[in-house]
């Protein structure tokens, strides 16, 4: 059987790296390549795949062995997500292309049923699986099923992290680090309950006012003040980047940091540190405050994304990379692929996960489950109204630094007083 006749599968990764990826490259390669099909890996995404210079590359067994346990992403990636009117029928006609795989996460997946649609317009019959992929655990997959990169994420992370706390008790520092995490918190929460960091602050924290720099400013001194009061002269506050997502463009104006700003006015925020943000605004109400405390920004970002996966999500990926085949097999297409824990490999329609705007709905942290709940009563360190005649010695107003006043929540404590 010729190349061009031969039944093909394309595979595609989109938005950022996370550890994995080659993992379930290499195994979707590997698994269909056992049953007589040939694999095309396309560079640079959907900018790639639309591209009459396209860069695409054949993987065969030998590659597929070599990369599956690498971190990075053998194909490069691309964020660019195409209009309708760039859709073409030729590469998967000239291909003969049964299968599309794309690996990315909800943009990616919504760009691969718009195509789809295309193509079947054009009775070009494809199939479209996608593998659910972000370091940041947002995806509205099953409980208790992560997404792919987001353990070995948090294990480089903690690395990082249990690093950095070491530093701020051997020179008697403060750290304020911000963390990975689009709009919701589940790296920054993971990696600070594991790392007993005593201030963790996410953008689900919010739940009862608006998320203000000043409110996270006054977070991060409560727990200064307390750990003081426990005669403790260092820590580290983690916090998400996430925060951002909800913080008006004036908010982030009145900082004083100077931005710049795209075409539409907005600040250009992926070319500054978040950390060093947090810890300038800190630093100057410590000031203000006449408070001694040495501060300094470390940012755990872009370095995590692309280490070599865990044993986990080697394991995980692996599973996810032959569910595709086993999804394929069953005719499901413009799907998602999960896989749980006894290895039940089950579709998961995007159609049943998107609000009204087709948009993918984000699974953002459960404020309400005992989980993190038990965190936040137990492993953290801040002020509460028992502790405001002893803060008084480095507050003028401590009820403005209580942690339940700032966040607006009543307790989180039992009915009889005792933690949860």
């Amino acid at each position: 059987m010729s190349e061009t006749t031969k039944k093909t599968v394309a595979i595609l990764c989109g938005g950022g790296p996370a550890p994995g990826i080659n993992t379930v490259v290499g195994t979707i390669a590997k698994t269909f390549l056992q049953d007589g099909y040939r694999v095309l890996g396309i560079h640079e995404g959907y900018a790639g795949l639309l591209n009459e210079a396209r860069r695409v590359k054949e993987i065969d067994f030998a590659k597929a062995d070599e990369i599956f346990k690498t971190g990075g992403s053998y194909l490069q990636m691309s964020r660019y997500k195409p209009k309708d009117a760039e859709f073409s029928t030729k590469f998967f006609v000239e291909n003969n292309v049964k299968l599309l795989v794309t690996v990315g996460g909800d943009d990616t997946a919504s760009t691969a049923n718009r195509l789809s649609t295309f193509l079947a317009s054009q009775n070009v019959k494809i199939q479209n699986i996608h593998v659910p992929k972000t370091i940041d655990n947002d995806l509205p997959l099953p409980p208790d099923q992560y997404t792919f990169g987001f353990i070995s994420a948090t294990e480089e992370s903690c690395r990082l992290a249990t690093t950095i706390y070491e530093d701020a008790r051997t020179s008697a520092l403060w750290f304020v680090i911000a963390i990975m995490g689009r709009e919701a918190g589940h790296l920054a929460l993971s990696v600070g309950s594991a790392c007993h960091l005593p201030m963790i602050i996410i953008p689900e924290m919010f739940n009862k006012t608006e998320i203000t720099f000043d409110k996270i400013t006054r977070l991060v001194i409560s727990s200064i003040v307390k750990r003081k009061i426990l005669g403790i002269g260092y820590g580290a506050a983690i916090v998400s980047e996430g925060v951002f997502h909800f913080l008006s463009d004036e908010e982030i104006k009145n900082t004083g940091i100077q931005f710049q700003y795209d075409a539409h006015g907005h600040p250009e925020l992926g070319n500054i540190s978040k950390a060093h943000i947090f810890n300038t605004l800190l630093q100057e109400e410590l000031s203000r405050l006449k408070l001694s405390v040495k501060s300094r920004p470390v940012e755990i970002g872009y370095h995590v994304r692309c280490v070599p996966p865990s044993g986990f999500d080697k394991m995980y990926c692996s599973m996810l990379g032959m569910g595709v085949k086993e999804l394929f097999d069953a005719g499901k297409t413009g799907c998602m692929v999960t896989v749980d824990t006894s290895g039940n490999v089950k579709p998961l329609f995007l159609k049943d996960v998107e609000d009204k705007n087709g948009k993918i709905r984000p699974r953002l942290v459960d404020m309400e489950c005992n989980e993190t709940k038990m965190v936040y009563a137990k492993n953290q360190q801040y002020l509460v109204k028992e502790d405001y005649e002893a803060a008084r010695k480095y507050l003028p107003n401590p009820e403005e630094y209580d942690f339940f006043r700032i966040l607006e929540w009543e307790t989180l404590y039992k009915e009889d007083g005792h933690p949860i």
